[in-house]
């Protein structure tokens, strides 16, 4: 990512498990051909959660890759694993379930994350598998810039994500120390509503339906039923633009920048990529790349 004082835009990228062989695809094609994407430019982390995972949350698992090859295949890249553990009703008999501990054991190391929400999880993981880093959830759904600053005192968290609507608060931005800077994450493209009132309760109801419990919520933020649009994100008061990283973040000392998009298609995860990674002289050699290697069908 060029960009005037010379800091690395470091993103961290949607579907760990939900997009793995989008991933099998596209990494080899990042690493052999580099002069397709930004300079300054990086992938950080790859976050998402099995399908079935109880201790998920934010967005119901769509994950179906074998744990193992997801390992394998983040190794190989060197990159770092985000488990997305951000259910915000955990109980205490929901800490022994076995398929959580099996993927906290199987990923564990220094170079691996943690995604939460829940401080009784927090407490239990920092116990039990104490090689992970964390990160503080943006389920959370902290509005209140003051509230947020408190998360990223927190010495337990490496990083924090900011709500998206505190994304151009540039004047409390601004004061933050460079230690607070380098823990701040922002969520680039979200598509939900600015004025959205319903957005702490719609993550609880995920966090109910990964319980296996019921939920009665309905969302009844405007444009809710058309689903997530690109196009609608780029006009939200939020969104923040590939010009955006390069010309206001990166100089103002941040450099962390999370894609969301878990819950969409390997299509959408493709023009993300091309939207924040790619040069827009090398947009369609990469989309070629991947719509021949998958042999991509649109209708």
């Amino acid at each position: 990512m060029n960009n005037s004082v010379g800091k690395t835009a470091y993103f961290h990228l949607p579907g760990l498990f939900e997009f793995y062989e989008f991933y099998k695809v596209f990494l080899p094609l990042f690493r052999e051909h580099r002069e397709y994407f930004y300079d300054r430019c990086a992938i950080s982390s790859i976050y998402g959660a099995p399908g079935d995972c109880l201790w998920g949350g934010g967005r119901m698992g769509y994950g179906n890759a074998r744990p193992l090859d997801v390992k394998s295949l983040m190794e190989e890249y060197d990159i770092s694993v985000r488990l997305t553990f951000s259910n915000s009703l955990l109980r205490p008999e929901h800490l022994s379930n076995p398929e959580c501990n099996r993927l906290c054991r199987m990923f564990e190391s220094p170079k691996n994350g943690i995604i939460i929400t829940s401080d009784l999880l927090l407490d239990y993981i920092r116990e039990h598998y104490p090689e992970y880093y964390f990160v503080s959830s943006t389920t959370k759904v902290l509005t209140a810039f003051s509230d947020f600053r408190k998360e990223l005192d927190r010495e337990e968290f490496s990083f924090a994500v900011l709500d998206f609507r505190l994304n151009r608060r540039f004047e409390d931005l601004k004061e933050l120390t460079q230690e607070e800077k380098d823990k701040t994450e922002f969520l680039v493209n979200e598509c939900c509503s600015f004025t959205c009132p319903d957005r702490k309760a719609c993550y609880e109801a995920v966090s109910r339906l990964e319980l296996g419990e019921e939920s009665h919520f309905i969302c009844t933020s405007p444009d809710a039923a058309e689903g997530y649009r690109f196009s609608r994100a780029m006009q939200n008061p939020a969104f923040i633009s590939c010009d955006d990283i390069r010309n206001i973040y990166l100089p103002m000392g941040f450099s962390q920048f999370k894609i969301e998009g878990r819950s969409l298609g390997s299509a959408l995860l493709l023009e993300f990529i091309l939207f924040y990674m790619t040069k827009p002289e090398y947009q369609l050699n990469v989309r070629e790349e991947m719509y021949l290697t998958n042999e991509l069908d649109l209708f």
